[in-house]
């Protein structure tokens, strides 16, 4: 019976001890959580910090601007690539920027990738110095460009999905009001170049609008699919057909001693706003390019594949499994010195940036003719040669 006793009082004593111990770990746990809630970082600001994971679409700053105006106003947006694909969001108050947060954190912008994950920010202020595709004050003017208040839209205001880009405050593009592709109709879808392409068919989603209620994981995608057919920043879905095709392609039977990023850029420009470039270590003569959409993959497709180009090498063409390029941290240098991997998005060299640009480009393959653009009037044809 003592025996017993003994066990019991040890017993009892092992239990008390536990209960101890949790009511510590309970606590402890507590604090930290005190203290997780009262971290500087978590102080709500107006501006707000993006990061987008498994970014496989180039995001832009009117990529940004488009999700996150019809929650209020922005005033800065600056997008950097340091760690992964991050940007900052200035709103013009706190209370703008909570509702942004809550409507966003955690939705994809692209279905099933593109995910953002938001946070208050600790910078006060974003300062812009100049607007380009990675940073934009739209407090500014833009800085090229003449005010004029007869100046088409903005080209990404509003999206629905599936369908081109509308107005801010939501008029209709297809029913009735002064929508995007009313405007230009006769300058950019029937523009010389783009005539043998016929016109996109209603997206599925049609009709709906960007932003949706904050609801549970698994809820739909701010965009309903991937980026658009003639730039970076228009709002389109490839024709019927090309569904299967990807962004990126693969360019075989390059002359590894003659061409480099560049050179490939002058080529593929002429079909398309190129993306990204990269050579293939591994695979002498190869490379990736990464288009703007899947139509400017087959346009080079259909004009270059099986080419001369640099002499006795033709170069094969065709789209790659890989849905993007991802930045290379350290590119290998090629037989010129320079780097084997080039980021071209938002170069102004890019020639299908909006519909004015677009629609002065003539599709065609190579041939014994080229046209000059820009040349200086005085220009002779003894320069020329």
């Amino acid at each position: 019976m003592a025996y017993n006793g003994d066990g019991n009082v040890i017993k009892r004593a092992r239990m008390d001890a536990e209960n101890q111990q949790r009511n510590h770990n309970e606590q402890f746990n507590n604090y930290s959580d005190d203290l997780r809630r009262k971290r500087p970082e978590d102080k709500p600001n107006h501006v707000l910090l993006f990061t987008i994971i498994n970014p496989m679409y180039p995001i832009t700053v009117d990529v940004l601007h488009t999700i996150c105006s019809p929650i209020g106003q922005v005033l800065r947006i600056v997008i950097f690539k340091k760690n992964g694909v991050q940007a900052m969001v200035e709103f013009d108050s706190i209370e703008t920027a909570k509702r942004a947060k809550e409507n966003l954190n955690g939705a994809d912008i692209y279905s099933g990738c593109c995910t953002l994950k938001i946070e208050f920010s600790k910078t006060p202020k974003l300062n812009v110095h100049k607007n380009d595709m990675e940073s934009w004050d739209y407090t500014n003017p833009p800085i090229s460009k003449p005010q004029d208040s007869n100046r088409p839209a903005p080209l990404l205001q509003d999206p629905r999905f599936g369908a081109g880009p509308q107005p801010y405050r939501g008029e209709g593009m297809r029913s009735g009001g002064p929508g995007y592709m009313d405007q230009y109709d006769d300058g950019y879808q029937n523009g010389p170049g783009y005539d043998h392409f016929e016109r996109f068919p209603p997206g599925p989603m049609d009709g709906r609008y960007l932003m949706k209620p904050p609801g549970p994981p698994g809820r739909e995608p701010l965009h309903g699919g991937p980026p658009p057919r003639f730039g970076i920043s228009m709002g389109h879905s490839p024709p019927n057909g090309s569904q299967n095709g990807g962004s990126v392609m693969m360019v075989y039977g390059l002359d590894p001693e003659k061409v480099n990023c560049d050179k490939l850029f002058n080529l593929f420009c002429l079909y398309g706003n190129v993306v990204r470039i990269k050579f293939l270590k591994t695979k002498e003569g190869c490379a990736m390019v990464q288009m703007g959409d899947t139509i400017s993959v087959e346009r080079c497709i259909s004009n270059l594949n099986n080419t001369s180009v640099g002499g006795q090498f033709k170069i094969q063409l065709g789209f790659s499994k890989q849905a993007y390029l991802s930045d290379v941290a350290q590119p290998y240098n090629l037989a010129d010195n320079t780097q084997s991997f080039k980021d071209f998005m938002g170069n102004k060299n890019n020639r299908f940036i909006n519909p004015s640009m677009a629609s002065k480009n003539r599709i065609q393959g190579p041939s014994k003719v080229l046209h000059f653009f820009n040349t200086p009037p005085s220009i002779t044809e003894e320069q020329l040669l």
